[in-house]
């Protein structure tokens, strides 16, 4: 039973999006402008900085706040953790009511770290700025920190089935990231420097038509 609660809490938590709800406000569906994603990144482009930031804190603490909780209800369960981490990944990936196409797990990923111990947020932090600095491109963020988080839970906890937990976690933002390996190969995907040259970015992409 506390199994089954971690995972319903943490899928449904994880089902809301602020970046898709929003859009939806807006009259527009957010997976068909911009980058496609439903998250942040694709806030950020589409509504702006302050919509782009603040979606993507709710994300954080979703992820976050829906850990603590269970650990709260749960604090001698030893998949707590794992399992709502888990689970609120995936759900923010795979939402029920979007047609199971959702976010890429990013900053959900960024608050389970942060439950787990708030020194290797910071140090995953530091080390994935540099990463998106030096190939300025966003997808090599939560791909990259999704393997180091497993490998750093892994030797911290010795926990087997939580490693696992957290492989499927980790398999499903790779899968959501997949085409954006294939745009990066075709010279298609958005890099991360137009946050501050968006015409020219633009430009890249399109051909200089100024159309998406």
């Amino acid at each position: 039973m506390n199994a089954v609660i971690c995972l319903l809490l943490g899928y449904l938590v994880g089902t809301v999006n602020p970046s898709y709800l929003l859009g939806r406000f807006k009259g527009v569906d957010i997976r068909k402008k911009g980058s496609g994603n439903a998250g942040g990144s694709n806030a950020l482009i589409l509504f702006g900085k302050t919509a782009g930031v603040l979606c993507s804190l709710f994300d954080i603490f979703k992820a976050f706040l829906v850990i603590r909780l269970t650990e709260h209800l749960f604090p001698d369960f030893p998949l707590t953790f794992p399992l709502t981490a888990c689970a609120v990944i995936l759900g923010h990936i795979f939402p029920f009511y979007m047609k199971f196409r959702g976010g890429k797990g990013l900053a959900c990923l960024g608050g389970a770290i942060l439950a787990f111990d708030w020194r290797v947020f910071l140090i995953l932090l530091a080390v994935e700025i540099a990463v998106v600095f030096l190939t300025d491109y966003i997808c090599f963020v939560p791909t990259t920190a999704s393997l180091i988080f497993l490998v750093v839970y892994g030797i911290r906890t010795h926990d087997v089935p939580g490693v696992l937990l957290l492989a499927v976690a980790a398999a499903a933002i790779w899968y959501r990231h997949i085409v954006n390996f294939k745009k990066i190969r075709n010279g298609t995907e958005m890099k991360f420097s137009y946050l501050w040259r968006p015409k020219e970015e633009m430009d890249r992409i399109t051909g200089g038509d100024g159309q998406e």
